[in-house]
């Protein structure tokens, strides 16, 4: 097509230039990689939440990864190093500069810079088109009917950031979009509609990227390294040529490649999900009213920003700002230039530490953390302290003199969830979950409620929460305190010791915590059944409800959980536990102190039980109530065609995996690894690996998924399920609340539509997503200053993946994973890759101590252990691995 045709005739015209344009900007006296920092790549994480095992296996392993790596020179360093690639990576430098005259580096200089305004708006016709214009949405609804349009969910390579894809809409494959130009100036995250070839003219590239990794988490990998199919939906270029969204040209070239005869690209940006904020630096260029912003995210384009947004004393002391962190926004990126424009919103603070980190995090995913406003605060009760009303008491259920208790984490403010546990005269136990009445106190439509809507989820951060609601009702009001009247919703069942429910209720209710447990507490009495605890051992305690009430109720509640949980797995249940690091900070600065794998113990089994149990109870009941209207969470199964090349896989490695189902692949995975010192970190690598065909759990409307067979949670294995249990820090439990409130006739009916439900439902996705990868950040973020401060840091490492010049490892003594390169180095003579069908292997050579002495060789594949080093790098808060010299006395 015409526009991309002189889009393909501007890059050969300025190719010279543009490398000219690379140097040039090295020139300004700091390199790319000490003006970058931490990179901002696609994550997910854990949130925390104990409650819900079903969170847990729809994590994509390797999207945990946050620093795009750097190929470090070090002609000192002795040892294979992980280098962590900067991926400014498309700036080519000029082989001869010390020979470059002074005239030729002022043309250079000139060449660098962005045009200015006589030159890009002088005349709309002098500058040539780089993107096509877009379809119109007419336009796009009738090649959506034809089919010759597909809509999908825009996802940038973070490594490769000229490759992209979006998925089939059957979910099958992906579409790979290949270069700036294909994308249309779409950016991570967008909705987006491409236009595709005819089937018959598909091209399957073949890209071999090892099963524990997603799409975007390959990085430098060759074409041998990659094990996907992607349909390639490639721009109309010559396939050596393949550029940033600078306009870097990179030399890619491949004997692979064949050009596919009609160009496809991104013709509509149905939704712009993603912020359009980044975090980076500023480069001053002379002569110019724009300075150059670098964002930290690749993905992102290089953006030209007005001199007045920036500092006063930015133009003559551009280098005071060479380790400063910047926020920037794009507020337009044009069809003619390669470079969007945006303006900066805020100076951040230097690169490294903490709190501007943290905050250009916030920033970028757009994280609401400012303060609740007026119009907010008054929604809440204006009489403090507030009391309970009496004609509030009459409406419910008085259980204040229960035998009532919280269990926490220790650091825990918004206590949302309470347990109870009384025996009856005939054996049986009435079990209860209480859990906080928020729905009482955000009334639907308000100012706190549209805002407690819109933020969606609280972000659990390393060093601090930013709530959805205010801190008035999050750690006041609504917060189970102990000792403190409280309205709650209650869910209470007659159960038998082996866990059958006998009868359900549901109903509003009133509460007195007896006492805050943490998880510590409750597992040092699961742990000590015959021990008579002291005053001293335990938080303040209700008189009403002597310890050892106490002590036998959580006792209760883990045997009865004992027998739920084994029911639950037995009848095909699954759980993929993941590494989770946490930290010790110091109580005033809140730097971190010491890091540890988070332990999960019987006292958190306990909770989580009874909490699925309660959402579980809560999906039928509202379901039943409100068919066209409830609020429900599914999961959807793994996708076929990668567990098909996992079975493959671990059939070659001779692992004897049943994928067939949930329940089959939880068992195999509890059975299959051995039980000595390392079965829990092979188990850890395998449960990697399987993680990778999972999807995402999601909130749907149950009146738009027409299918009840398309409501199942695969992981937990039940036909309903929901959210009911954290309304202080999730906003769909509230609407739950609400549904179910007005089921039992002491509640208004719900003010939404179906359409109105899916739409917040929908919005709960994104921002619960959001709220993963940002905790993820927050941790990645902590762990750098951590090996900064106190490394280096020795541990064993398990290999969790095989490429042809490199492995990954999982550090066992942190659980984060770094991918460690095998370049030649003084200690190493060579290394050979060796591939049979889906596994491979890697055997590194190293010299040994003494020259009489033959080379010690060290095999590297699956689940090999070896030993690491984890030290900074020269960049802020990055950090490389560093694999230790293998010597014959290590493998004996």
């Amino acid at each position: 097509m015409r526009g991309e045709e002189s889009s393909l005739s501007l890059y050969m015209e300025k190719r010279s230039i543009r490398n000219a344009q690379q140097d040039c900007e090295r020139k300004q006296g700091v390199s790319d990689r000490q003006r970058r920092g931490q990179r901002r790549d696609t994550t997910t994480s854990h949130d925390g939440d104990i409650e819900s095992g079903e969170e847990l296996i729809a994590l994509k392993p390797n999207d945990s990864k946050k620093h795009q790596k750097q190929h470090k020179k070090n002609k000192d360093n002795r040892e294979i190093v992980s280098n962590e690639n900067d991926p400014a990576a498309g700036c080519l430098e000029c082989p001869n500069k010390t020979s470059i005259s002074q005239q030729e580096q002022d043309k250079m200089k000139n060449a660098c810079s962005p045009a200015d305004k006589s030159k890009n708006k002088g005349g709309r016709g002098s500058k040539k088109q780089v993107f096509e214009p877009y379809m119109t949405l007419e336009e796009v609804s009738h090649g959506l009917k034809r089919g010759e349009l597909i809509q999908g969910t825009l996802r940038i390579n973070p490594k490769k950031y000229h490759e992209a894809f979006i998925p089939s809409p059957d979910d099958t494959w992906d579409i790979f979009l290949d270069g700036i130009v294909a994308r249309n100036r779409a950016l991570n995250g967008d909705s987006v509609v491409v236009q595709i070839l005819p089937r018959e003219q598909w091209k399957v590239r073949c890209l071999l990227l090892p099963l524990y990794l997603s799409d975007t988490d390959c990085e430098g990998a060759s074409e041998s390294e990659i094990q996907r199919d992607h349909m390639a939906v490639k721009a109309q270029k010559k396939p050596e040529q393949l550029s940033r969204p600078d306009g870097t040209v990179e030399d890619q070239s491949s004997d692979q490649d064949e050009l596919i005869s009609k160009p496809r690209r991104v013709v509509y940006i149905e939704e712009k999900k993603h912020s359009r904020a980044a975090t980076g630096f500023l480069k001053f260029l002379p002569d110019k009213r724009f300075a150059m912003f670098s964002p930290v995210d690749h993905r992102v384009p290089r953006i030209n920003v007005p001199l007045t947004d920036c500092p006063q004393d930015f133009s003559s002391r551009p280098g005071d700002y060479t380790n400063t962190l910047f926020i920037c926004r794009i507020t337009n990126w044009a069809v003619d230039n390669n470079f969007a424009e945006g303006r900066l919103v805020k100076t951040l603070g230097q690169a490294g530490e903490i709190e501007p980190e943290t905050e250009g995090i916030l920033m970028e995913y757009e994280v609401d953390f400012s303060e609740f406003s007026d119009e907010v605060l008054d929604c809440l009760p204006k009489t403090l302290p507030w009391s309970i009303p009496p004609e509030e008491m009459r409406r419910r259920r008085d259980l204040r003199k229960e035998c009532i208790f919280t269990i926490d984490p220790s650091t825990a403010r918004d206590l949302d969830d309470a347990l109870s546990c009384q025996q009856l005269p005939d054996g049986n136990f009435e079990v209860g979950v209480h859990i906080a009445d928020v729905s009482y106190f955000v009334e639907e439509g308000n100012a706190l409620d549209i805002t407690a809507s819109k933020r969606a989820t609280s972000v659990y951060l390393v060093q601090k929460v930013i709530p959805m609601l205010p801190r008035l009702l999050c750690e006041e009001l609504c917060s189970l305190n102990p000792l403190s009247d409280r309205l709650t919703f209650s869910v209470i069942w007659k159960i038998t010791p082996e866990g059958k429910i006998l009868s359900e209720w549901f109903g509003r209710s009133v509460i007195r915590s007896c006492v805050k447990l943490s998880y510590d507490h409750a597992q040092s009495m699961i742990e000590a059944p015959d021990k008579l605890f002291s005053a001293e051992e335990l938080p303040p305690v209700d008189p009403e409800h002597p310890i050892d009430e106490i002590h036998q109720a959580v006792l209760n509640l883990h045997s009865i959980a004992k027998n739920l949980r084994a029911q639950r797995f037995s009848g095909g249940a699954l759980r993929l536990d993941q590494m989770k690091l946490s930290f010790t900070l110091d109580k005033e600065s809140m730097m971190p102190q010491g890091c540890y794998v988070y332990e999960y113990r019987d006292s958190n089994k306990l909770v989580e039980e009874f909490m699925l149990l309660a959402n579980i109870a809560t999906a039928h009941h509202i379901y039943k109530s409100f068919p066209e209207l409830a609020l429900l969470r599914c999961h959807p199964p793994p996708k076929t065609r990668l567990v098909d090349e996992l079975q493959e896989l671990c059939d070659q490695l001779g692992i004897n995996v049943d994928l067939s189902s949930a329940g089959a692949l939880n068992k195999s995975l509890n059975t299959i690894l051995g039980n000595d010192e390392y079965s829990s970190a092979r188990k850890e690598v395998l449960t990697h690996m399987c993680s990778r065909p999972m999807q995402m759990a999601l909130y749907f409307c149950t009146g738009v998924v027409k299918d009840e067979l398309h409501f199942k949670h695969y992981a937990l294995n039940v036909p309903l399920y929901t959210h009911f249990t954290s309304p202080i820090r999730r906003y769909p439990d509230i609407i739950v609340h609400r549904l179910l409130a007005s089921s039992l006739r002491c509640g208004p009916q719900l003010g939404l539509t179906t359409e109105q439900v899916q739409k917040q439902a929908s919005h709960c996705n994104d921002r619960k997503t959001v709220s993963k990868r940002v905790q993820e950040l927050s941790t990645d973020l902590y762990f750098g200053v951590f090996v900064k401060e106190c490394g280096p840091l020795d541990s064993e490492a398990m290999v969790m993946g095989v490429l042809d010049q490199s492995f990954d490892v999982l550090i066992l003594r942190y659980g984060v994973q770094k991918r460690i390169y095998c370049k030649v180095k003084p200690d190493l003579n060579n290394f050979h890759h060796r591939k049979v069908g889906k596994t491979s292997e890697l055997t590194l050579v190293w010299k040994p101590k003494d020259l009489d002495e033959p080379p010690v060789e060290q095999v590297i594949s699956l689940f090999t252990l070896v030993e690491v080093q984890l030290k900074a790098d020269g960049g802020p808060l990055k950090y490389t691995a560093v694999l230790k010299k293998f010597t014959k006395q290590a493998e004996e």
